[in-house]
């Protein structure tokens, strides 16, 4: 079976750096046993260090350790021309990048804490053709996946 995408905005992978437990956690320790692949961009890297560095300092050296170990895969953040074609997928402009360049990896699911840009608005799933929730929706997805393949998790 081909690994599943997940693409983790910078609120899901700091919740699974700083947490032992949740969703998130059990998200990376599925990449880990390689059941899944967690994608990121060039810009949640930058917000989850900067983020990290000020308000949990103690979980830098983790946080790059995990970055470092293969299991999340580095995408390039989009050109400003496609960002600039895509501009109405959401609302909220800071996370335009995010959106599309979680598009752009066709990932299986965008798994995102930021409830209020991403997930009150069920038009930006539909815009940007991407399955959106938090890590809690996305392990559950996963784990369905996983027990049609006879994977456990």
């Amino acid at each position: 079976m081909p690994k599943i995408d997940i693409f983790f905005d910078s609120s899901a992978l700091i919740a699974g750096i700083v947490s032992t437990q949740g969703a998130a956690r059990a998200i990376l320790l599925l990449a880990e046993d390689e059941k899944v692949q967690i994608i990121v961009s060039e810009q949640v890297i930058t917000e989850v260090e900067r983020n990290i560095a000020r308000k949990v300092p103690k979980a830098l050296p983790y946080a790059r350790a995990l970055i470092l170990a293969g299991n999340i895969r580095i995408v390039r953040d989009p050109q400003l021309e496609e960002v600039l074609l895509h501009q109405d997928w959401i609302s909220h402009a800071a996370d335009m990048s995010i959106l599309i360049a979680a598009a752009s990896s066709r990932v299986d699911f965008l798994a995102t804490l930021n409830i209020k840009h991403f997930l009150e608005d069920p038009q930006v799933a539909n815009r940007s053709g991407l399955r959106i929730g938090t890590p809690g929706d996305a392990l559950a997805w996963v784990r369905k996946q996983l027990s049609k393949t006879g994977e456990r998790s």
